[in-house]
């Protein structure tokens, strides 16, 4: 994958967590959990940016997001995608709070390296 692509993909990453910080903005997992149409909107924001990060491969999110494991990410994708109606609510909630800041930042400087190096 060519670094422009690769950074296209960083970008929807980037773009679907920024998403899912305005729909979770101030709520707990009570409201989250409660509000069907923004747990479902919040999915398909995560299964968007899973499917960018298995578009990257493996060895692209090595480069861009190190600590991240991709075989979790990928994991993670293929649960919302596949086993939808098994995910608790909680799971996800947690997810947003844990993993998703440092997602964002290593892929924030993914592309604040990539731009440095042009």
């Amino acid at each position: 994958m060519s670094s422009e692509r690769r950074s296209d993909r960083v970008r929807d990453i980037i773009d679907n967590i920024e998403a899912i910080e305005t729909y979770t903005q101030g709520i707990d997992l009570e409201a989250f959990s409660g509000d069907r149409m923004r747990v479902d909107a919040v999915e398909r924001c995560l299964q968007r940016l899973t499917e960018a990060a298995v578009k990257i491969g493996e060895e692209g999110m090595g480069e861009v997001a190190p600590e991240v494991p991709f075989h979790a990410l990928r994991g993670f994708g293929n649960v919302l995608r596949h086993d939808y109606d098994g995910i608790d609510d909680r799971l996800i909630y947690d997810t947003i709070l844990r993993d998703l800041p440092g997602l964002k930042r290593a892929c924030e400087a993914y592309l604040n390296r990539s731009e440095r190096d042009r």
